[in-house]
C-alpha cells in the first residue's frame, strides 16, 4: 500500500512539475502584450520637418523590422505612422491613444522637442518606450528625462559642441542667434551660447521667430545691425533653408557676417543646393557616403525613397533596430524591462560604430563636423560632405557626472 502511494505521489509530483512548466511557457510565450509588437512612427509629414524625418523615418523603421526577420519572440512586429503635425497637443493625444488603445509598444522619431517632451513623459506615466531621433533638446535627458525614454541621434549638446565649438575656434568671436521660438530654439541658443563664452567669446544677442515663418526679413535686419561676426541660426528644416536663402539676399555673407547652421541635415543641404550651402561647417550623427557599412544601407534605402537618408531617418533605423534586439534578450516586450535591457546591451550598426546607452537614456556614439563641399569638388550624386574630424561621443555629448536627469546616481 505504502508503495502503491509513493508511485501515486510521484506521478502527481511530475504531473504538477509538467504543468508548472507549461504554464511557465505559457507565460513565455505570453510575454508580448497582444501577441504582437507594435512601433509607431509620430514626426512632422507635411510641414517644415515633412524632409527631415518623415516618411523617410516611417521607411526607415520598416526596414529595420524587414532585417530583423519581421518577428520578435515568434510574435509579428508592425509598424503604425501618425503626423503630429509639430503641436504638443496633436502629438499627446495620438500616443494616448496608441499606448491605451491600440497598444503600442513604441514610439519612434518624434521629430520637434516640444512634441517629444510631452509624448516622452507620458511614456514615463504609461511605462512605454520613447525612442527620439528627430528631436534635438538636450533636456530629454536631462531634467525631463525617462526610464524608458531614449535619445539616439543627436542633441543640442553635441551640436554646440560640434558646429558652435568650430566656429569659434574658426575666429568667429561675437555671435548673434535668430531663434526658433520654442523649446529646440531655446535649447539650442543656450548650449551654443555656452561653448561661445566658455571658447573667449561672446553673444551680443538674440531674436527670436516663430515656428515656419516664410519671412525673415525683419529678424535678418536685427542680426545685420548686431554687428556680430557670426549669426547663428538656431532653428531647423525649412525654417533654417528659408533664412539662409533669404539672408543672401540681404547680403548678410556679402557684407562680412558668417552663418552658422547650427542644425542642417542632409536633406536641408540638397534643397539649398551646394551653390548656396557650400562652405557651411555642420554636425551630423551619419553621414552615408562615410563607409562600406553606411553605403550598402543607405543605397537600400535610396531604393525605396529616391534619396539618401540623413542622420535622423538612420537614427530612427538603429533605434528600432536596438529595440527589438532588447525585446529578444530580454524575453518581453514589457516596457521597463526592455528599456534595462537596451541600457546592457553595445550598440554596433551602420550608425553607430561603438554606441553605448547611459542610465540617463543618452545614447553616446561618436559625431563629426562637416564642411558643405562646393560645387566643383562634388563628384557624384549626394556627395556633398568633406568630414573634417571624428568628434569621439565623449566630447560631443554632456558628461554624465554633469547631468540633471534624477535617474543618475551622483
Amino acid at each position: 500500500m505504502k508503495s502503491t502511494n509513493k508511485t501515486l505521489s510521484r506521478v502527481l509530483a511530475g504531473a504538477l512539475a509538467t504543468g508548472a512548466l507549461a504554464l511557465s511557457a505559457g507565460q513565455a510565450c505570453a510575454q508580448v502584450s497582444g501577441d504582437t509588437v507594435r512601433i509607431g512612427v509620430l514626426n512632422d509629414q507635411s510641414g517644415l520637418y515633412a524632409d527631415f524625418g518623415g516618411r523617410g523615418s516611417v521607411i526607415a523603421a520598416q526596414m529595420a523590422v524587414e532585417d530583423f526577420g519581421g518577428k520578435v519572440l515568434g510574435k509579428p512586429i508592425e509598424v503604425l505612422s501618425a503626423d503630429h503635425q509639430n503641436k504638443p497637443d496633436i502629438g499627446s493625444n495620438i500616443a494616448r491613444q496608441w499606448f491605451d488603445r491600440e497598444n503600442v509598444d513604441a514610439i519612434a522619431d518624434l521629430t520637434t522637442s516640444s512634441v517629444a517632451l510631452a509624448v516622452q513623459e507620458i511614456g514615463k506615466q504609461t511605462g512605454r518606450v520613447t525612442l527620439t531621433s528627430g528631436a534635438a533638446t538636450s533636456r530629454l535627458t536631462g531634467d525631463a528625462c525617462s526610464p524608458t525614454g531614449f535619445h539616439w541621434a543627436y542633441d543640442t549638446v553635441a551640436l554646440a559642441n560640434g558646429t558652435g565649438k568650430a566656429v569659434v575656434q574658426e575666429g568667429g568671436k561675437t555671435w548673434y542667434f535668430l531663434t526658433a521660438d520654442y523649446a529646440f530654439g531655446y535649447a539650442l541658443e543656450k548650449d551654443v551660447g555656452e561653448v561661445v563664452k566658455a571658447a573667449g567669446g561672446e553673444v551680443l544677442g538674440a531674436v527670436r521667430h516663430p515656428l515656419n515663418t516664410a519671412d525673415f526679413s525683419s529678424f535678418l535686419l536685427q542680426a545685420q545691425g548686431s554687428g556680430a561676426q557670426v549669426v547663428g541660426l538656431a532653428n531647423a528644416g525649412t525654417d533654417t533653408t528659408t533664412s539662409i536663402k533669404q539672408a543672401a539676399e540681404f547680403g548678410i555673407v556679402q557684407g562680412g557676417q558668417q552663418l552658422a547652421g547650427l542644425l542642417l541635415v542632409l536633406s536641408d543641404v540638397h534643397s539649398l543646393g551646394l551653390e548656396t550651402a557650400q562652405g557651411l561647417v555642420l554636425t551630423t550623427g551619419f553621414y552615408w557616403d562615410m563607409d562600406d557599412e553606411a553605403r550598402a544601407w543607405s543605397q537600400r534605402y535610396f531604393e525605396r525613397m529616391n534619396r539618401m537618408p540623413n542622420m535622423v531617418q538612420a537614427g530612427v533605423y538603429s533605434s528600432v533596430m536596438h529595440y527589438l534586439k532588447a525585446i529578444d534578450a530580454a524575453g518581453t516586450d514589457e516596457g521597463k524591462v526592455v528599456a534595462a535591457k537596451m541600457k546592457e546591451l553595445p550598440i554596433k550598426d551602420m550608425f553607430a560604430r561603438n554606441g553605448d546607452v547611459r542610465e540617463d537614456g543618452r545614447m553616446v556614439h561618436d559625431m563629426y563636423l562637416a564642411r558643405v563641399k562646393a560645387p566643383s569638388d562634388s563628384k557624384k550624386p549626394w556627395d556633398y560632405y568633406e568630414i573634417v574630424r571624428t568628434i569621439p561621443g565623449e566630447e560631443a555629448y554632456l558628461p554624465l557626472a554633469q547631468s540633471q536627469c534624477p535617474l543618475v546616481k551622483k
